[in-house]
């Protein structure tokens, strides 16, 4: 299960067989030293703030940022690291569009022990036409852009993070005009005790395009708009945790029929969840 805001929920045994399978990731690393490793194989995405499922994130929902990135890639991944700086570069197939066309990285350069900033990003170097639940035509023939600051201090996680998504037009696959967006987000843990934390996320996401210029849809139609406000209060003791989460997702300018609720017409979407399980 993948729960991620402003998009419908679905289940478990659905979401499997529509996405990555019951094995989403798996890969073989090679560490011929202590700086330099490869991997090959189901590869966890490099962009973005956020990791595909739900114990790996503050929140138990992945934001609208993410909706908008790559989760699972197939390829070969390079990494180096060395004193402050982190590199890694990887050939893959994108949203998991089975052809190797798409090339992303990343560099992260560790301030001092309290700030790290990240710039990661990717593309696709040639036409995919391949379109699927996992792999998206329009992001998949596009680029995407993040810049991730990583603040830990004391009590306190915060990570504010920026995200440009282009996609050029491809008349050939139906993608008569070129659209973008633009998005910022702000996550922040504050842990009261060992035990109970609380987390916040606040997100603004903007598209470009119209429908009269024939522009794709990249969020709830050409040109719309949306922010979302999370809140995740958590218990973990030892290796059992236990969360609960409220949010909301609003839009505006949307096209009726591409939004939110099961007709596409609606302008706002509020949650409540909870997840409970074992870390070990």
């Amino acid at each position: 299960s993948l729960p991620d805001l402003g998009a419908p929920y679905i289940k478990a045994r659905t979401m499997t067989s529509s996405l990555y399978g019951p094995l989403p990731q798996a890969f073989v690393k090679l560490q011929p030293n202590a700086d330099f490793s490869i991997m090959v194989g189901k590869l966890p995405t490099l962009i973005g703030a956020e990791s595909t499922f739900t114990y790996e994130n503050m929140n138990i929902e992945r934001g609208l940022l993410w909706n908008q990135e790559p989760a699972v890639s197939r390829g070969v991944q390079v990494n180096y690291s060395h004193g402050p700086l982190a590199i890694s570069a990887s050939l893959n197939d994108g949203y998991y569009s089975a052809k190797y066309n798409w090339v992303s990285g990343s560099i992260a350069y560790t301030i001092n022990k309290e700030n790290t900033l990240t710039l990661a990003g990717g593309g696709n170097l040639s036409h995919t036409s391949k379109s699927a639940f996992a792999t998206p035509v329009t992001l998949n023939n596009g680029e995407v852009y993040n810049l991730i600051l990583t603040h830990t201090a004391g009590p306190w996680i915060i990570q504010p993070y920026l995200q440009y998504t282009k996609v050029h037009q491809e008349t050939q696959l139906g993608i008569v005009h070129s659209a973008s967006t633009f998005g910022a987000a702000l996550l922040a843990k504050y842990s009261f005790t060992p035990t109970i934390s609380v987390t916040g996320r606040g997100e603004y996401i903007s598209s470009t395009g119209s429908l009269a210029n024939g522009a794709p849809s990249l969020l709830y139609g050409p040109g719309s708009k949306a922010w979302s406000a999370t809140l995740t209060p958590t218990y973990q003791k030892g290796i059992f945790f236990l969360r609960g989460e409220l949010s909301h997702v609003g839009t505006w300018d949307i096209t009726p029929g591409s939004a939110l609720g099961r007709n596409g017409l609606q302008k706002t979407q509020n949650r409540a969840l909870v997840e409970t399980g074992f870390i070990f």
